[in-house]
This record gives C-alpha cells, sequence and structure tokens, in this order.
C-alpha cells in the first residue's frame, strides 16, 4: 500500500509519495530509490491544465509500473515553481543536491524550463518537460539531460499555421504573452505565415496573468489583419478568447486562432464561445480505445477530461521507468542513453522516437471544435482534420542550432 509524507526540505506544499521495496530485493541504484519530482504550476494560470492532474497522471504511471523497479522503490515528490524561473531552479537544485532526485517531470513554463534546464545539466541528472512549449529546449538551449517530451512551438506553428494560411487567411496580428514562451510561439508562427507569403502586419506584447486584455483588442481590431492569432496559454487563453468575443471581433471579421488551447479550456469556455477554433494537440481522450481507456481511468480521478500536458506527464514517467529498468541503473548518463534507443509506445503515441537533440517525434493532429449541435455528449469537443507524422510537424534536425547536433 502507499504511503505519503509531507517533507520539510520541500515544503509544506511538497507531498511524497513512496512505494515500498519487495521484501528481500538488493537495490541496484545509487540510494536505494528511484525518485521523480513532478515541477508545477499549482497557483497560476496553467493549474487546470497541468497541476493536481499532472501529479495524478504521474501517480498513475508509477502505479501502473507495480511502484518499483527491479525491487527499488519508486518515490514521487511534487512542487509548485509558481511560474518564476528563480523558484523553479532553486527547487530543482534542492532536489538534485538534498533531496536525490534522479528526474524532474512535467515544468509548465518556458522561462521556468530553460532555467531547470541548465540546473539539470551542472547537476547530470534528467528532466523530462512535457508541459512547457519553447522549441529552444531542443534548440539553442538543448542539452543531453533534457528532453522535450510532448510538444513545442515549432509544432504548433506548422500545424496550425500552415492549415490557416492554406485557407485563405494570409494577413496576422498577433497577441503575445510577454516571456520565452509567447516570443517563440510568435516567432515561430510569424516565419510559417511568411514562407507560405503571408504577412505579420503587427503584434503586441502583454503581461503574463493578465485579467483585461482591452487595449490589446482594441489594436488588434484596428489593425487590417484578417487573424489575430493568441500566443497565449491557459487563462491567458480564455480571458482573451471572452474579451474579443465582447467587443465583437468576429463580427467585425477578425479570425482568432488559438495557438495553444487545451480541452479543459474549452470546457471552461464552452462550446458556443470556441466552436470553428482550430487547434493543435498531441491527444484527445475519444480518438481510440486506448485513449478512451486512460482518459476514463483519469476522469474517475480527477473529474475531469486528461488535457494533453497531463497524458504527456503519464508517458514521460512511464518511458523513464522503462528505461531505467532496461538500464539496470538510474545513473542519467545511461538512462538516457537507453530512452534514446527505446521506441515510445503508449496510448498517445506510437513508434515516438527520442531524437539525439531530446525532440521527441510523434504525430501531432490538427482538430477543429465542434458546434453545439455536433457535440453529443460531455467533453466530446473535437474532431479530427488530419494528423501530421512527428517527422513532418517538428523542426528538422538539418536547421536546428542544438550544438549537440552533428551538421552534415
Amino acid at each position: 500500500m502507499n504511503r505519503y509524507a509531507v517533507t520539510a526540505a520541500v515544503a509544506a506544499c511538497l507531498l511524497a509519495q513512496t512505494l515500498p521495496q519487495t521484501a528481500g530485493a538488493q537495490s541496484a541504484y545509487s540510494d536505494g530509490k528511484i525518485k521523480i519530482g513532478v515541477l508545477t504550476d499549482l497557483s497560476g494560470q496553467l493549474t487546470d491544465t497541468t497541476g493536481q492532474g499532472s501529479i495524478t497522471a504521474a501517480q498513475m504511471a508509477v502505479e501502473d509500473f507495480g511502484g518499483a523497479v527491479n525491487g527499488t522503490p519508486v518515490e514521487l515528490i511534487f512542487s509548485d515553481h509558481q511560474n518564476k524561473a528563480d523558484v523553479g531552479a532553486s527547487t530543482a537544485r534542492r532536489w538534485y543536491d538534498v533531496d536525490q532526485v534522479d528526474a524532474i517531470v512535467d515544468v509548465p513554463n518556458s522561462a521556468v524550463a530553460l532555467a531547470v534546464q541548465q540546473i539539470t545539466k551542472e547537476a547530470n541528472r534528467i528532466a523530462i518537460f512535457s508541459s512547457p512549449a519553447s522549441s529552444d529546449l531542443t534548440g539553442k538551449a538543448c542539452t543531453p539531460n533534457g528532453i522535450h517530451w510532448t510538444y513545442d512551438t515549432y509544432a504548433l506553428a506548422h500545424v496550425t499555421g500552415e492549415a490557416v494560411v492554406a485557407a485563405g487567411f494570409k494577413n496576422w496580428f498577433f497577441l503575445t504573452s510577454d516571456y520565452a514562451f509567447g516570443h517563440a510561439l510568435e516567432r515561430d508562427t510569424g516565419a510559417v505565415v511568411q514562407a507560405q507569403k503571408g504577412k505579420v502586419a503587427g503584434s503586441v506584447k502583454m503581461p503574463a496573468n493578465n485579467a483585461d486584455f482591452s487595449s490589446f483588442l482594441l489594436q488588434a481590431q484596428a489593425s487590417p489583419a484578417e487573424v489575430v492569432a493568441l500566443a497565449t496559454a491557459g487563462a491567458d487563453t480564455q480571458n482573451a478568447i471572452k474579451q474579443a468575443a465582447e467587443f465583437g471581433l468576429g463580427q467585425s471579421g477578425k479570425n482568432i486562432v488559438a495557438l495553444l488551447l487545451a480541452i479543459n479550456e474549452v470546457h471552461a469556455l464552452g462550446l458556443p464561445a470556441t466552436q470553428g477554433v482550430m487547434l493543435t494537440d498531441p491527444f484527445y481522450w475519444d480518438m481510440d480505445d486506448e485513449t478512451r481507456a486512460f482518459s476514463k481511468r483519469f476522469f474517475e480521478k480527477r473529474k475531469a477530461m486528461p488535457t494533453f500536458y497531463q497524458a504527456g506527464v503519464y508517458g514521460a514517467v512511464a518511458h523513464y521507468l522503462k528505461a531505467v529498468k532496461a538500464a539496470g541503473t538510474d545513473a542519467a548518463p545511461t538512462v538516457m542513453k537507453t530512452m534514446k534507443a527505446t521506441p515510445v509506445n503508449d496510448f498517445m503515441t506510437k513508434n515516438g522516437t527520442v531524437r539525439e537533440d531530446g525532440r521527441v517525434l510523434r504525430d501531432m493532429h490538427l482538430f477543429q471544435v465542434k458546434t453545439p449541435a455536433e457535440s453529443k455528449a460531455p467533453w466530446d469537443y473535437y474532431k479530427l482534420i488530419r494528423t501530421v507524422p512527428g517527422d513532418k510537424a517538428f523542426r528538422p534536425l538539418a536547421e536546428s542550432d542544438c550544438p549537440l547536433v552533428k551538421k552534415m
């Protein structure tokens, strides 16, 4: 039976889950356990999208693995990075140096993730980034110790951006969150628009966790752009979509494109506000029997369908544990080599690969949000437009500025 204990070293919000070791088993691991830290958002704009749901997904992966690897117990801890890079970095350093954490997962917020990436390299441990978006994690900021697991700004830009431009909407205006994620998403999407002979008419940078978008929306409304693209996330995206409707941007001929949108946000906004929106997602709960089975189990625990971020956390933890078992050690270089040599196969991904730059290649799906009339049940929100293979959705190695990549 699992036992939970709060540890002072990880602060009051930290949960530690220890799964018991098989009697008589001899540990083959450095400190007699395998310890994974879920560094997530428990108080900010991504708390519903990641947060406790990410912790639940990680726990499910550990439980499905039997709670131990080769007789060595798996322990989970978690903490809130508060969407502050310094808090995320100090937590990662403490986890590695004091609490002997072997791997960190999740890490929503690209600025936090980039800081944790560097700390992880210095500590020679492993970080598997399930929720941040910046493609710089496998670009100029790549390291031998990091894996960018679920999605990135390059894939969002290419799958959604190319579809919208191909539909004839070539004049864009960006409303962009003013931190690493928003900057990367605008950069990558703007490059797609221009490559497709479109034009970026303008952009405005906005503070994160913003409640009032009125001045930014008025600038977009006054622009000649046909598309108002939201390079935002979480609550900012929801507020922007709500206020755009209040300002009548749709009625004035503007097309709202949410470059990053999760299913819980569609649920919160409702189909009348989101119908027709196109979005890119690596996971949807109702794609096949496997996704439905996992999502049913998750729903029983959280009373909500899993977001793609949360599904990614499950996959990241499961793949890590498989590699630790196969390697017979928790030593980071050996485990990382094993993860990169092992195909990724779970309910979310078939025959995925971990590339030399740390980028996981998996299929990405372009969905459109259903109309209220098309939806037949709660959470029945998406219809599949097309699937883009991983080697087409993500940045080619030939275009990478990752220093790990050997150029031909």
